[in-house]
């Protein structure tokens, strides 16, 4: 009976195990802890950077990365839609700038390191380029641990 009773605990523990909780990237309390701006400047350079700032990047934890992307205001609908298909979305109406053009801001939830940042980096530039624009930069935002 008492081997009944323990099964019972242990096949019920399992069960009421969750999956982690993804970051949700529309939270309110989400600030930039890292940023690349600099064509230069390798993603290790500013993830590195990042650790230093306060607040400080948390390599471990899931971060919003987000690109900003200008482009002609014809191409944003083609853009989003290709970013979708890898779990990219726009943050809000793309920013008109004076000549026309736009700044998209496309953004997704992942663990950042430095060898997908980079791929991410060079996918969007590659995407705004095949769409007459280019890539500004990308931050990665995580929740504000100050109190």
């Amino acid at each position: 009976m008492e081997l009944g009773r323990r099964m019972a605990r242990w096949i019920g523990g399992i069960l009421s195990r969750r999956a982690p909780v993804r970051l949700d990237r529309t939270r309110h309390d989400l600030v930039v802890v890292v940023s690349g701006f600099d064509d230069a400047e390798a993603c290790s350079t500013a993830l590195e950077r990042g650790t230093e700032d306060d607040p400080a990047w948390v390599a471990d934890a899931e971060a919003v990365l987000r690109h900003h992307l200008r482009l002609p205001a014809e191409a944003v609908r083609g853009v989003v839609d290709i970013a979708s298909q890898d779990g990219y979305a726009p943050t809000d109406d793309p920013e008109p700038l004076a000549d026309g053009a736009v700044v998209l801001r496309l953004e997704r939830v992942q663990v950042l390191d430095a060898l997908h940042c980079s791929q991410e980096r060079s996918r969007m530039v590659g995407l705004a380029q095949r769409h007459g624009g280019t890539a500004l930069g990308w931050e990665g935002l995580q929740p504000n641990a100050a109190p």
